[in-house]
């Protein structure tokens, strides 16, 4: 079965979500998010600024493209790629990146 087929119910450990592999669980982790349900009603947007300033750079834009499917994911949407919310994080950072 593909992660893509998870639901919010059926994962457990943040690697079993879709788009979540042990790089960003381990981002995940580093700004306290533990479980997959705690992404539940979180902004992506201030997950990324969070680990911004955690990690003092400015990181890869793609990486709130995953926080934005993760967050959308727990929240009851259905499993999308991560590269389906590029268009929207670049829409609404009004940014080419």
């Amino acid at each position: 079965m593909s992660k893509l087929d998870a639901t919010p119910a059926g994962v457990r450990r943040l690697e079993d979500m879709p788009n979540v592999g042990k790089a960003v669980a381990d981002i995940l982790r580093r700004i306290g998010i533990d479980a997959p349900a705690q992404l539940a009603g979180r902004d992506p947007f201030e997950l990324y600024a969070e680990f911004n300033a955690v990690s003092g750079i400015c990181n890869d834009p793609c990486l709130l493209d995953t926080f934005i499917a993760a967050t959308r994911f727990m929240g009851g949407e259905p499993a999308r790629p991560w590269w389906a919310y590029t268009a929207e994080r670049k829409a609404r950072l009004g940014s080419g990146d």
